[in-house]
């Protein structure tokens, strides 16, 4: 109640809390009006502009996702160890367990993948790909009392099948969706405890203007569409399956560190459903095209001017006409680099940081049992 009252009076009244402080979306620390209350005593209104400038601060890192700092149960006892066993390898592709504490800084969490562990798992982790295409079946032993079983799927609802025949099985969701019972994005944006008067991506000396990595190609999908009417004004260099293989010794974060822009275009179009395409180009230092859901939706886990939505513009062709003056203006792409100096770029390591966390919020949240009824109706929404 003390911080949103605060959050409140710092920002003039609008709260940046969604969903009524279910978790805390990104601060956009732009235009706060900070109110000094008039006093007789100068001691007290000194005192305020401290305390107000320091809440001011707070808040505004606080507002950042970061799904490290999950709320803990106010129990004020250190919850137990738990074990969490992976029923399946994510696509069918074994990967060492990592030692979430040594990793994550993650403590009390015991991961296996040995099915033998099932009558003493506190959960498991169900990948949807593998039990929707019956690649695996589904455990045949009785639930022991108190296990929970976790719906794992990072694919978006146009590319998730089957979901109806999982309703009442699973105890907890966990995808990119901030509504989800164990939220993990594709990346996130970490405050630096030291802001940076000049970030190396801030003055970039990139030779090329656009690029565009992608492997699944579809006429049919959105973002070729978008492409094909771009490409009449603007040059596009196209890497992957697509287009030219990337170099043996490079990866995407490399390659597109030569260009100024990234088209970071989604393959289909749902809430809180950006991937990795938008987090490599951040890391890589380009500034993102992004097509996907609304702006409003990514302004909840980046500042305002960290990418460039095509909706902003009526047209590609006014579109290719700003990427073309912000290459010709550095003062102008000063507007969309500027945030970098605050805040440096996490990407999530899949599929290890998945896990640690899923362990992390079954220690913090041992009670909870309750089953899923409508697990088809929510993810679609």
């Amino acid at each position: 109640l003390g911080l949103s009252w605060a959050t409140q009076w710092i920002t003039g009244g609008r709260s940046t809390f969604h969903r009524a402080g279910k978790r805390p979306s990104l601060c956009r620390c732009k235009t706060f009006r900070v109110a000094v209350l008039r006093t007789s005593c100068s001691w007290v209104c000194f005192t305020a502009f401290v305390c107000g400038l320091f809440l001011f601060l707070g808040v505004c890192f606080l507002n950042l996702f970061d799904p490290r700092l999950q709320p803990l149960p106010l129990t004020g006892v250190e919850p137990r160890d738990v074990t969490l066993l992976l029923w399946t390898h994510p696509f069918g592709r074994y990967r060492r367990l990592p030692d979430c504490e040594a990793r994550f800084g993650i403590r009390g969490c015991v991961l296996t993948d040995d099915r033998r562990m099932y009558p003493g798992a506190d959960a498991i982790i169900m990948h949807h790909r593998e039990i929707v295409t019956n690649a695996t079946a589904l455990p045949s032993d009785p639930r022991p009392r108190g296990q929970k079983w976790i719906w794992m799927n990072f694919e978006s609802p146009s590319h998730t099948r089957g979901l109806r025949q999982f309703e009442g099985l699973f105890n907890l969701t966990m995808t990119y969706r901030a509504d989800s019972d164990i939220f993990l994005p594709y990346g996130y944006l970490v405050p630096r405890l030291h802001p940076q008067a000049n970030s190396p991506h801030t003055r970039p000396r990139r030779p090329h203007l656009l690029a565009w990595v992608i492997s699944n190609w579809s006429e049919s999908q959105a973002r070729v569409a978008y492409y094909r009417r771009l490409v009449n004004y603007v040059d596009v260099d196209v890497f992957g399956r697509a287009g030219v293989p990337l170099p043996e010794d490079s990866t995407v974060v490399r390659t597109v560190r030569r260009y100024l822009f990234y088209l970071a275009l989604e393959n289909s179009q749902h809430p809180d459903y950006i991937t990795e395409k938008l987090w490599n180009s951040l890391l890589a230092g380009a500034v993102p095209v992004v097509l996907g859901p609304p702006r409003e939706n990514y302004e909840r886990f980046l500042p305002h001017d960290a990418f460039i939505h095509v909706d902003d513009f009526s047209s590609p062709r006014l579109l290719a006409q700003y990427l073309m003056l912000l290459r010709r203006s550095p003062t102008l792409l000063q507007r969309h680099l500027a945030w970098r100096r605050s805040y440096s770029v996490h990407l999530t390591a899949f599929w290890a940081e998945h896990y640690c966390t899923a362990c992390r919020v079954v220690r913090n949240h041992s009670l909870r049992t309750n089953t899923i009824t409508n697990l088809q109706r929510w993810f679609e929404s």
